[in-house]
């Protein structure tokens, strides 16, 4: 298998390799290394790269493997994380130049439990300054480049965790998710991003950006590749003040049943928002074949889809504000000015403004489970355009011209407000050739159903399998 083949082998399949010792994480690691230095003058998918550090870790797996202490289907396979997940002893910024040199003294939750698994560690993934962003622009560390169009936006605010995984040169990343930012970089780079159910995945340890919104997950190019992680960094850690006790199955699980019998809810609010008609086909085509697949599609209304930009961002905004508020009086001449600006509108949201959109969102939560009574998904497109260019302002969605953060953030949105899980699958390619993404959500904590319906539809397309120009 030649360097390259390595690097586009999913997770789920190299472990089958390591374990059967007919390749060894020497080798995996040296070709992500080597495609690495080929793609990263493009693409700026990293921060910081442990390259020495990682050939250490490897020379390591392939001794405990050789001496039969085979730790499972992570032991040997590259990972990097969003640099706002803590890693001892390697510098955690924030995607920001005001913490260039902070070290932390110890993982993250998620780093630890990847460690554990007998993942290794590459490095550290570009990222939207301090995660306030759906674009993946960092004028501190360089923006991040789509790799099907350099000249496009990865998305984010996880840009880096979606150009790395897209281009190969890791098969696992993490990313976060507040508004949207692991589904949205999956999205518009043509890989799989989870958002788990809230509390699922520890936040311990992440740079926060709104405490009440923020979800961390795997981002992959292959749905089984996100169960094999969930299956890793899933379940209650009592250093998270969210975090949920409840059973952690096996999410694999999910892979071995197809989608008939399925009640898939499109919603059709989803449809009468600005949309790209390619878009619009595309995602009604996926629909249509999970359909002959043996899902029941049917249309749902979500009363108060229209509400949730306004729930969110009075929320986010103001989490987001109190936070970093004394990073933006100390340090708020260093932020990137789209950054500093959002933190500032912040400030003058008003407790009572805070407290009607926390009832409100106590609404829509209440209406988004009544309507999973009747259906086991809903279903619509991940992002209403593919990607924007880097730094434009605006796009045009259709024949409307929308601002690029508001169209990013339309259809991920609710998913945070209610904490419900919601995965994003390559469903097809515009005319230029890029990517175009299926966003499935679920029941809180069923994981289970939104992977199945997720893998059944992969597994009857080719998508996954296209590689990037890049």
């Amino acid at each position: 298998m030649d360097k390259l083949e390595i690097c586009y082998t999913s997770a789920g399949d190299l472990s089958k390799l390591v374990q059967s010792k007919e390749i060894s994480p020497v080798e995996i690691i040296e070709a992500h290394l080597s495609r690495i230095d080929e793609t990263e003058p493009v693409l700026n998918s990293f921060i910081t790269l442990l390259a020495n550090e990682a050939r250490t870790a490897a020379r390591q797996a392939e001794k405990d493997i050789q001496a039969g202490r085979y730790k499972g289907p992570l032991h040997g396979i590259p990972v990097a994380l969003k640099d706002l997940y803590n890693t001892g002893g390697v510098r955690t910024t924030s995607g920001s130049k005001i913490f260039d040199t902070f070290v932390p003294t110890e993982d993250c939750t998620v780093a630890s439990k990847f460690q554990q698994a007998g993942a290794i560690l590459l490095g550290k993934l570009n990222m939207h300054q301090f995660a306030y962003g759906p674009t993946g622009e960092n004028p501190d560390y360089g923006h991040m480049h789509n790799p099907w169009n350099p000249d496009m936006v990865t998305g984010g605010s996880s840009g880096g965790s979606g150009s790395a995984a897209a281009a190969g040169q890791c098969t696992i990343t993490t990313g976060s998710d507040t508004g949207g930012s692991i589904r949205i970089p999956a999205a518009l780079c043509g890989i799989v991003g989870l958002k788990p159910t809230y509390g699922l995945v520890s936040r311990y340890g992440l740079t926060a950006l709104s405490w009440s919104l923020d979800h961390p997950g795997p981002m992959t190019r292959t749905v089984e590749d996100t169960a094999i992680t969930m299956n890793a960094i899933a379940g209650y850690d009592p250093k998270d003040i969210a975090s949920a006790k409840v059973d952690i199955p096996d999410y694999t699980t999910a892979l071995n049943r197809d989608v008939q019998g399925l009640r898939i809810g499109l919603v059709k609010e989803y449809f009468e928002a600005p949309l790209d008609p390619q878009v619009r086909k595309t995602v009604m085509d996926a629909l249509g074949l999970l359909e002959s697949m043996g899902a029941e599609v049917k249309e749902v209304s979500y009363p108060m889809f229209n509400e949730s930009q306004a729930i969110s961002s009075t929320v986010l905004m103001s989490e987001a504000s109190a936070f970093h508020r004394d990073l933006l009086e100390n340090e708020g001449h260093q932020l990137y000015e789209p950054v500093r600006q959002r933190l500032h509108a912040g400030l003058f949201i008003s407790a009572a403004e805070y407290l009607r959109a926390q009832q409100a969102r106590t609404i829509f939560d209440q209406q988004g489970r009544r309507l999973l009574d009747d259906v086991d998904l809903l279903a619509g497109p991940t992002e209403p355009v593919t990607a924007p260019e880097i730094t434009a302002a605006r796009v045009m969605a259709g024949e409307q011209e929308v601002g690029v953060v508001g169209a990013l953030t339309q259809y991920t949105r609710p998913y945070n407000i209610n904490g419900f899980p919601a995965i994003s699958v390559p469903c097809g390619f515009s005319d230029a050739g890029l990517p175009i993404g299926l966003q499935l959500a679920g029941k809180p904590f069923d994981e289970i159903t939104v992977l199945r319906a997720a893998h059944a539809y992969e597994q009857a397309t080719t998508w996954h399998n296209r590689r990037p120009p890049v």
